[in-house]
Parts: C-alpha cells; structure tokens; sequence
C-alpha cells in the first residue's frame, strides 16, 4: 500500500535533520506518512522533478544547498515572499499537479521574535553578519518589521548590493566583518523602547570553521543575540552573549519553526508544539 511522503533534497543531503524533525511529529500525530532525504546533485534538478510530478504519493520537497534558486525555475507559483527573497525552500504539490514554491525561512527566524516585534518601538536595529544565502530570508524578514540594517561581510560592495535588491526602501548601512572584531568605545544611548538585534547568519561557528569574531561591546545594552548555526548549537558567539547578560537565540529555533511552516503544508496538520519543542530538542542533542 502507498504512503504519502515528503523530503528533503540537496548536495550533500545526507547531514540533514529534516526527516528526525517531521518524522517526530509524524508520529506525534499518529499520520501515515513518511519523510526521507534525497541525494540531487547539480544537474539533476529537473529529472528528479519530473519524476517526482509523476509520483501521486509525493506531497513535495524541501529544498537546502545548492538548489534554492535553480528549484524556482521548476515552480509553477511562487509565493509573494519566495518571490521576494528570491529563494525556495519549499516546494508544494498541488492537487492539480502543479508546484508551488514557498519560503519558509523568513517565518521560521521570526517566530521567537513575533511577541517583541508586536510591541511598539522608538527605533529597530540588526546588526547581521554574513551575506550569504541564508542572509536574504533574513535581510527581507525584518526590513518588512522596519529594522533598520547593519549588514556586515568580508566584501562590503557584495552587502551593499545584496541590501539594495532586498531592501531598497530603507536607510540600511554596510559594514565590514572585521570592524564588528574590534572592541569598540562607543557609548550608547539610553536603549529604553528599542529593539536591538545581533544575528549571525554565516557559518562561522560552525563546526569546522573558526568562530566568528564579534567583540560584544557593538551590541547595544538589551539585545537579542541570534545564531542561525545549528553544530554546535552553543556557539562561541552564543556563550559570550550569555556571560555579558544578552538573551540569546539558539540556531535549533529556526530550524524547527521553518520545518512546521512546511509541515502544515505537506501533511495538512499543524505541527504538534504543545511542550516547545522540548521533547524534539532533546532528540536533535543525541
């Protein structure tokens, strides 16, 4: 007997959390259904699309590197926000046949940011760091909040340009890296009223690459420090902010909260939730 299933395609794909977190609450829920991972190499996007459209068990695709904008071209609707970031990272099937591409990334780095970001403020700012793909969800994400942007990379032409095709309507600035290194003097203002905002949005902290080097006296007093990397999940970037008294977001958050945004898409049920994600968590730690 056929089940329905979904997956997750990249290169390399096999690293992957995607199918321990659906098939969690796959089971939560007690649906028939399965999530697994598919190898697709560059160049073998469109034979792996066609033989999936033919494939009426196949509910549809999340999408990681390198595939996030070559999928689009495989979309028969792009939502307003995929269109926007200018990536996929889910693809839908539809009952008619067709595919639609979404872009679950902005809404899951939002959600441990919705409850502050529905409070009024006298001033929004993020200072993120990196100017790599998985900045453009984020970048779009929080312009649309009116966060005013600090975008920080090694080639400050590239973040400029990657603000002004994502965020042209707002008095952004661009930074270098290194500047962040630096301890700094600068005295801030009284930050009452305001949101403040670190993210590192690079792979830096990853395992495998050096830390990211950000001096904790550039975040100003009250911030949010938020990294997106998820091995190790307690990042140098992370500790540091902890130790100086800053709240921290941990790169789990993300994940999950993009997962159940392409959950309810695939299976028609929302994702089970109700214990914050602890019994999860305690899963992707093994």
């Amino acid at each position: 007997m056929s089940v329905p299933y979904a997956e997750v395609i990249g290169d390399p794909i096999a690293q992957s959390k995607s199918p321990l977190i659906h098939g969690h609450w796959l089971d939560r829920l007690g649906i028939d259904a399965r999530y697994q991972t598919c190898h697709v190499k560059a160049g073998e996007l469109e034979d792996y699309i066609a033989a999936r459209k033919a494939d009426p068990d196949w509910r549809g695709c999340n999408v990681t590197m390198p595939h996030k904008q070559d999928i689009m071209a495989f979309c028969d609707r792009l939502d307003p926000a995929a269109k926007q970031i200018g990536a996929v990272n889910t693809v839908v099937a539809q009952a008619d046949g067709t595919l639609s591409g979404f872009n679950t990334d902005a809404a899951g780095f939002l959600e441990p940011l919705s409850a502050e970001l529905k409070k009024q403020h006298l001033f929004r700012m993020a200072r993120i760091m990196g100017t790599g793909g998985a900045a453009r969800a984020i970048i779009v994400a929080l312009a649309q909040h009116n966060v005013t942007l600090v975008l920080a990379g090694r080639n400050e032409a590239k973040a400029r340009a990657l603000l002004d095709e994502l965020a042209p309507n707002g008095e952004h600035h661009v930074a270098s890296l290194s500047h962040f290194a630096q301890k700094t003097d600068f005295v801030f203002d009284d930050r009452e009223g305001c949101f403040d905002l670190v993210v590192n949005a690079s792979p830096l902290g990853m395992t495998g690459q050096p830390p990211l080097a950000f001096d904790m006296s550039h975040a100003p007093p009250g911030s949010f420090v938020y990294d997106i990397v998820t091995s190790p999940l307690d990042t140098p970037l992370l500790q540091n902010a902890r130790a100086a008294g800053y709240r921290t977001i941990d790169g789990y958050t993300m994940l999950i909260g993009q997962a159940a945004a392409a959950f309810v898409k695939f299976f028609g049920q929302d994702a089970p939730r109700d214990d914050n994600d602890a019994a999860l968590r305690a899963k992707l730690m093994v």
